[in-house]
């Protein structure tokens, strides 16, 4: 009574073989593996982060043959263009930087951070003259207490959100040792010369800052208020003006999870071990903000377009030192005394070059890679 069923179970077996009678196999529906060549090819793209000039994009610019084929993870928008001394590099107008965010999300392949240093007052990218809301230094927002630090820092985020822009190169918790420092006293950016007063007001920024969904980025350490000098323009050596409660603004946000990024900064302070700029120095990464503070996120280089690293070092030794030290994120402006189109393969294939001479790690290269990406998690 079964056997017509023989029939149909055979032909069914037989269609099956015809379809895999040319010696190929079913196509997986698995994800393909990436070689380990290509995975680090795209760690060291996530470690970088940079500066290009453009106030829209198009497929024929090289900042969409970076994302695409260097897959660059982090953006970096200025207002102003060094090299040509000209106005409205990235930043035109709120519609504009609107579209610039989300055509560079577009052609990018992985979640780009979008950063940008709007600190508010003197230190912005977004102008009031280019139809962006009037905001108040870190000083003077200070001065009308909790409330003012808190509705300046809300309307600072709520425009980065609308813009597109997910990331602040901001607070700056540098103590105001030195009022007459001349990128951080004189500029009105620190909240305060007491270091409570600094962590206190650093934390409502911050917070502020996460209710909109934007990422932060504490700076400069190890502390940059003491300064008597300027490190866009060449080394500024800190040691006999710092203070040691200087770190303590970077104590509290670590401690009460408030810090996303520490910005290194490229000044010289040998009471940190040894002669080399923070951004380059293991003792002041490894040592003091890992070990001693405890701090287990992305560390990010101030630009290393400022003189204090190209006056010194050559562009491949800075991006060797950096790593080396322990930074997880490049700062390339590509906004210093010259600007290259080539800036990226550059880096990339210095970074390679190191890796396959065993002078860098692949191991460390993909750990930094990685901090990134675990941040960019956080992104709402």
């Amino acid at each position: 009574m079964k056997r017509p069923l023989i029939l149909p179970i055979l032909m069914a077996l037989t269609l099956a073989a015809c379809g895999q009678s040319n010696g190929s196999q079913p196509e997986s529906l698995e994800p393909k593996a990436i070689s380990s060549d290509e995975q680090l090819r795209r760690d060291i793209g996530e470690m970088l982060l940079i500066g290009f000039r453009g106030t829209s994009i198009t497929e024929k610019d090289h900042i969409v043959r970076d994302l695409r084929d260097y897959h660059i993870g982090n953006i970096i928008l200025f207002e102003y263009d060094a090299p040509t001394g000209t106005r409205h590099r990235n930043v035109l107008s709120p519609s504009q930087l609107r579209t610039l965010c989300s055509d560079l999300q577009k052609y990018a392949d992985t979640t780009l951070l979008i950063g940008i240093d709007q600190e508010g007052g003197n230190v912005t990218r977004m102008r009031v003259r280019d139809g962006f809301p009037p905001t108040m230094t870190a000083e003077a927002s200070a001065q009308g207490g909790s409330d003012s630090v808190i509705s300046n820092a809300s309307t600072i985020a709520s425009e980065l959100r609308q813009a597109g822009v997910n990331l602040n190169f901001a607070p700056c918790i540098d103590v105001n040792v030195n009022p007459s420092c001349p990128v951080i006293g004189k500029l009105g950016r620190s909240f305060s010369a007491n270091h409570k007063t600094v962590s206190e007001y650093a934390a409502l920024y911050i917070k502020a800052h996460h209710e909109k969904g934007i990422i932060t980025c504490l700076k400069h350490f190890p502390g940059h208020g003491s300064a008597k000098g300027d490190t866009h323009a060449g080394l500024v050596d800190v040691t006999d003006t710092w203070k040691p409660y200087e770190l303590e603004p970077y104590r509290y946000l670590i401690s009460n999870n408030l810090a996303d990024m520490v910005m290194v900064a490229h000044v010289i302070n040998r009471n940190l071990g040894d002669n080399l700029p923070a951004s380059l120095s293991p003792l002041a990464i490894k040592e003091t903000l890992r070990n001693q503070l405890g701090f287990n996120g992305v560390v990010v280089t101030d630009d290393l377009a400022m003189g204090a690293i190209t006056k010194q070092y050559g562009f491949e030794e800075a991006l060797r030192l950096a790593i080396e030290a322990g930074c997880d994120m490049l700062c390339l402006s590509n906004n210093g005394s010259a600007y290259d189109p080539e800036l990226v393969p550059k880096a990339v294939e210095t970074i390679l070059q190191y890796v396959k001479n065993g002078q860098l790690s692949a191991d460390d290269i993909h750990t930094s890679a990685e901090r990134i990406r675990t941040l960019k998690r956080k992104l709402k």
